[in-house]
């Protein structure tokens, strides 16, 4: 009976920690500057902002690399740093914290 308790304590621990990780955001910027995205913890994309300068007709092919390029690398960057915040947040639930990505 112990042992469900202290299940139960770890899953609440768990999705306090989704929720906190849901509403984290990260903005990443291309290295033109062209181009940002700002990514919540939940990998949703919440933000998208273009430079006018980018927009030139004779630049599509390059916007539409660079858009892809950072929105990757704001995603990266938030599973990094997601890993990361996990890690520190389950330092004290044992094993739970390997099947958490820590």
């Amino acid at each position: 009976m112990a042992n469900m308790m202290e299940m139960m304590k770890q899953v609440k621990q768990v999705k306090k920690m989704q929720k906190a990780l849901a509403a984290r955001t990260l903005e990443h910027e291309s290295r033109d500057g062209l181009v940002r995205v700002v990514v919540s913890g939940d990998m949703c994309v919440k933000r998208v902002a273009i430079d006018p300068q980018a927009l030139e007709e004779n630049r599509r092919g390059t916007l539409e690399k660079t858009l892809a390029s950072t929105v990757n690398g704001a995603l990266d960057a938030m599973k990094k740093a997601a890993a990361e915040d996990m890690s520190k947040m389950t330092g004290g639930l044992g094993g739970l914290s390997g099947l958490l990505g820590g």
